[in-house]
């Protein structure tokens, strides 16, 4: 019977979104509550936390185990999405066709809820009912990749370099950390979960890595329109063309389902890598 990746990801969508729906009830003051579920509950894909259980299940592992690790990386991810929005960053003012937090509610109460689901995210690793070993190891994979070897600083080459990239190598090196360390980091986190070996993890990281690029390079092509004149971001569009930048997109898709081809239930793993390019949003 083919895969049924929209069943499958419903179903682990909903799983994912029930553990998070509990996080944060007990907010003092009560006014707090809102503004740090405003964020998490704003339509999101959650591929991260997809991709984190993906690799779990690939390689037999329980759902109930990887939950509290692809909850962590989407709480990283959203308070990464507040912060980005902020004035002093991008100055956005909506996020999937909601009002940006600093702007449904105010700056200050912006910084803090991103704050608070950063600093969430590690507690959530810390409570998870696992041993003690895996815990640490979870932990330390997600400092590295959301801190400043990975998306901050991703975020700071962003910032600092802006339009001044001018080659393909420079741009994928920003794009690796800001965007593919957290995606990579999901899929390892995964397979921790479910006590992967030295060879297993060696080909989750490289899955992730490649994923991490296609989808990036992918965002291009679909922000090729709004990010076009002179003022844009640099993007893999303005450097390779449309055509080129999908075509690696595609080639880092092969890569990554390459990777992971010969784990024991691979499928969950191959329609993400592949959902990556084929997205329309």
């Amino acid at each position: 019977m083919p895969f049924d990746f929209d069943a499958w990801s419903d179903d682990r969508r909903a799983r994912v979104d029930g553990f998070l729906t509990h996080r944060f009830g007990d907010a003092w003051p009560v006014s707090f509550v809102e503004p740090l579920r405003y964020p998490l509950f704003s339509g999101g894909k959650r591929v991260r936390p997809l991709l984190a259980v993906a690799a779990c299940e690939a390689l037999g592992g329980d759902l109930k185990d990887v939950l509290a690790p692809a909850a962590a990386v989407e709480l990283i991810h959203t308070y990464s999405l507040v912060h980005d929005d902020l004035p002093a960053m991008d100055d956005d003012d909506e996020r999937r066709g909601r009002p940006t937090v600093h702007v449904q509610f105010d700056e200050g109460t912006a910084v803090l809820v991103g704050d608070a689901l950063l600093t969430e995210a590690f507690s959530v690793l810390a409570d998870a009912l696992v041993d003690a070993r895996t815990r640490v190891k979870w932990v330390s994979e997600l400092a590295r990749a959301s801190g400043y070897l990975g998306m901050v600083g991703g975020q700071v080459g962003d910032i600092t370099l802006g339009a001044s990239i001018a080659d393909v190598d420079t741009l994928v090196r920003v794009h690796a950390m800001k965007t593919g360390a957290l995606i990579q980091a999901a899929v390892v986190l995964g397979a921790i979960a479910a006590d992967a070996g030295v060879n297993e993890l060696a080909a989750m990281a490289t899955y992730g890595a490649n994923v991490g690029l296609a989808f990036q390079l992918a965002d291009d092509v679909l922000d090729a329109d709004e990010d076009a004149g002179d003022d844009g971001p640099p993007s893999f569009v303005r450097l390779l063309g449309a055509d080129e930048t999908l075509r690696r997109a595609h080639a880092c898709v092969d890569e990554a389902i390459a990777a992971v081809a010969g784990l024991p239930s691979p499928d969950a793993l191959v329609a993400l890598a592949r959902f990556t390019v084929s997205r329309t949003v």
